[in-house]
Formats: C-alpha cells, structure tokens, sequence
C-alpha cells in the first residue's frame, strides 16, 4: 500500500504506546467490542479528524465500503491530508478540500479515486481567494465575495464600490482563475438592487446555463453612504436614519466596519434573487418577494446557500429571518422564517406558494438547509429563538415542499455536538455525519419520508468533516 496512506508518526507512535483516542472527550475510548475495519477499499470516502493528544491533531480521508454499516479506524487507513473548511464532491469525479480563511486566501487540494479504490491527491493547489459563498456551475466550483472595487471609479473621498470577486477551480483542467474588476468590466456589487446598498451572494444554484444566487442587502458601503443630492442630503440613507452611519471603525470579525458606513441593510423585509445568464456574472435579472426577509444562512462571514433547484422545476427559497437579531429595530425584519419559490420557466416568484416556518416550530429557525430529492428538504435546525442569545443548530428536520409538513427527525443522539458540514444524498436519502459527547462518531441515515434516522457507520475519530462518493 501506498506510505501516504498509512497514519504514521504522532498517532502510531500513541496507539503503539497505549493511549487511546477519543470520540468528543477523555471519557471515551475506543470501542474494542468492535473490531474495526482496516485498509478498507470502497467508493465512499469519509473526512476525519483525529485529535490523539491536546496540541496534536491528524485529518484523514477513509474509504470505506458502506455508510450504513461497519466501524472504521483511522490507524492503519486512509490518506493523510491538511483539511479543510469544506469537502466539495464534484459529480461523485472530484472531491475539493475548500479551505476559508476570514480576510485570506486559503490553500485548496483536490483528490480522485483510482480503480483500486485509493484515494489520490492530484498535482495542483491553489490560494483561492476569500470567499463568503461557493457553488457548482458544470465543470467549476466557483467562489464569490463583496470587495473593493476599481481604483479608477474611486469618489472623492477615495473611497471605492464593491464588486463581485469570482473565482472558477476547473475540475477537469486543474485551474484556478479570478475575474478581472476593472472600470470597463466592473462587476459592481454597489447599488445592485437599485437602493443604494452593495450585496453578496448566498449560494451558486445552476438552472440550465443559469445561476440563481440570493442577492444578500448588506447596508451603504462607505461609496454609497456618502453619495449625496445636489441640496446636500444623503442620496441612499433614508430619512432618519442618518444616525445609523458610523463615525468611526469599530467591531471586530465579519462585524467590524468603517467610519462613514451604514452597516446592515435598512430593507429587512425584502428577499432579492439574481437570475445571472451564466457563470460569468456579467448579465442578470433581479426579482424580489415580500414575504420573506433576505434568503441566507451565515456564519462569521460565510452566507450559506438556501435558494436549491428541485426536481419539480422550481427553485426553492428559505429565509431563516436572521434580520430578526438585529439591534436597531430600523433594521429588524417583522417577517418569520419562511420559505417561497420561483417559477423558472417565467423566472418569477410563484405568488401562491409560502409556509410559514416558525408557526410549525413554534417560533424557531434554521441555520442551513440541503436538497435532498423528491419532495424533500434537509433543515439544520436552532434550539432557541433567534431573538433569543446565542441560538446553537443542533437538530434536523425534513420539509416537505408538496404539502409544508415539517417533522423533526427521530433517532438521533441527545447529545449531538456537531454535523459533518455537508450531507450526502443518495437513492432519495441523506447521510450525515453525527458527533457526540458520549459515544462514537457516526454516519446516520435520514430517511425523508419517516424523517427516521438509523445509525449506520461508525468512525473513530475526533470529528466528522465530511462524507460522499468518489467513482461508481
């Protein structure tokens, strides 16, 4: 077997030793009832994490036969690797390690399955830009984020407008490329919905040779703020609101902003989709619905994807309501989590579809949601109100598009941590990585129908991080 493929070093070195590594805590060894299953070769691949030590730390990537049954070790197995922020399965092909890094660009490295079931890391990586969403578009995985804009439309402030900064890895050809902003081609974020505010986008959906993305108000940017009417008042900033731009720098993180900004959108009550013409980003649509505030699940600065292509030919669009936990009520959305979609044909909000989210959960909302198939959804549910401090997503749900039932899924552990970050759908299924505080890690089957969960494959590691297929 391959050397890469052996976890030699610290963790051997422990396990020769006698320590023995643990699920979530100190309190959790390995299971030896069970004997694993070593130098396992099978399509599917399992991303891991292993902490045998405070300080220390190894990430794997396991194949395994069955998500459904076994126990998997990492000692003795899979392909040693940096990790990622994000394991991105492109086409069962490819599977991308998409690294994020708040501010910074961070290293990406793909792999493939070769015919006897190892898993092979490919030449090329790359420093992919900063990025707050990511989608797929036929042969790429493409990134975005808001940023400065061309120099050479800099006002007289100096200051300048966003722009979409795009980034396209091609599967196939191993490249990596960005657009050019420039003042011919400025792809401006600003003003993009006619109001003054600059956007971003939350979730790359290809519809045909379309892109569907949330177009997410993010407040007047310091361009936009300081545009002002020929009497000197403020051109975007509403009537009242001019104590909400800021007099100096302050916050931190994905909160941290500039003097001369109004930060947050003063429109929480709308929910704004771009229909983009292809990947390019260069030409586009905007349409818009009041039934539901901005359609994105975030996380720092990351804008996760709720706006998913079905297989009835509509394009579904969630809104967790997150404009809700706003501080200023100027900026605080009345509207509850909900869910609307477009009718692609016409590329128009269907005026006759909505369910209200929260009148089925008495009065909670979702950090993220997955397609499943069929008529189902998968929803990473809040354990508390959003006006309510510091929600945790520690639950799942199924909706049904057809008839707006919403049910929470049975079978789980009490004492769920954390997911794996993406779900894998297969045969009208989803399969999802489970962490714990008393137990193994576990790959759990979730059938849509009965919203039952079955444990299936158990992982001895430290987290899961991601699960899917690689081959046939």
């Amino acid at each position: 077997m391959n050397k890469n493929y052996l976890l030699t070093g610290i963790l051997a070195t422990l396990v020769a030793g006698g320590m023995t590594l643990t699920a979530c805590s100190d309190d959790n060894p390995i299971d030896d009832s069970k004997t694993p299953d070593k130098n396992q070769k099978g399509s599917y691949v399992i991303a891991a994490t292993v902490k045998p030590s405070a300080g220390t730390e190894a990430h794997l990537l396991l194949p395994v036969e069955s998500l459904e049954s076994g126990t998997v070790s990492p000692v003795g197995n899979g392909l040693v690797n940096e990790g990622a922020t994000y394991w991105l399965f492109h086409g069962n092909k490819y599977l991308y390690a998409l690294n994020y890094h708040q501010g910074n660009a961070g290293t990406t490295q793909s792999f493939v399955m070769d015919g006897d079931h190892n898993i092979t890391k490919r030449t090329q990586e790359y420093n992919v830009n900063r990025f707050t969403t990511y989608g797929f578009y036929d042969r790429y995985i493409m990134t975005t984020s808001s940023g400065n804009g061309p120099k050479e439309l800099a006002d007289a402030n100096g200051y300048l407008p966003k722009s979409f900064l795009i980034s396209y890895l091609d599967v196939e050809k191993q490249t990596y490329t960005s657009n050019k902003v420039n003042a011919s081609t400025p792809f401006l974020a600003e003003n993009f919905l006619g109001n003054g505010e600059f956007v971003t986008l939350a979730g790359l959906q290809q519809v045909g040779k379309k892109l569907y993305a949330a177009a997410v108000p993010m407040g007047l940017s310091q361009y936009g703020c300081m545009q002002k009417n020929a009497d000197g008042s403020y051109k975007w900033v509403l009537p009242g609101n001019e104590d909400l731009i800021k007099k100096e720098a302050g916050g931190q993180g994905s909160s941290s902003y500039k003097k001369d900004e109004l930060q947050w959108t003063q429109y929480p009550n709308e929910c704004w989709v771009s229909i983009f013409t292809d990947e390019t980003l260069t030409q586009h649509k905007n349409i818009k619905t009041d039934k539901i505030s901005y359609a994105a699940g975030r996380f720092k600065s990351q804008y996760y994807q709720m706006t998913w292509a079905a297989d009835d030919g509509y394009v579904y669009v969630f809104s967790p309501s997150y404009a809700k936990a706003m501080t200023d009520k100027r900026q605080q959305t009345t509207l509850p989590a909900g869910v609307v979609r477009i009718d692609t044909k016409a590329e128009e909000f269907d005026r006759n579809y909505y369910y209200n989210i929260e009148e089925k959960t008495g009065g909670l909302s979702f950090l993220r949601t997955w397609y499943i198939g069929g008529n189902y959804f998968l929803m990473l549910m809040y354990d508390r109100p959003l006006t309510e401090s510091k929600p945790v997503g520690n639950r799942l749900a199924v909706f049904n598009i057809s008839n707006g039932n919403l049910a929470y899924v049975d079978g789980l552990p009490e004492d769920i941590t954390g997911f794996s970050s993406i779900p894998y759908m297969e045969n009208g299924n989803a399969y999802i990585g489970v962490t714990t505080a008393s137990s193994h890690l576990a790959i759990y089957k979730i059938t849509p129908a009965s919203a039952k969960a079955t444990k299936g494959l158990v992982v001895e590691a430290t987290s899961l991080d991601g699960v899917g297929k690689l081959g046939d």
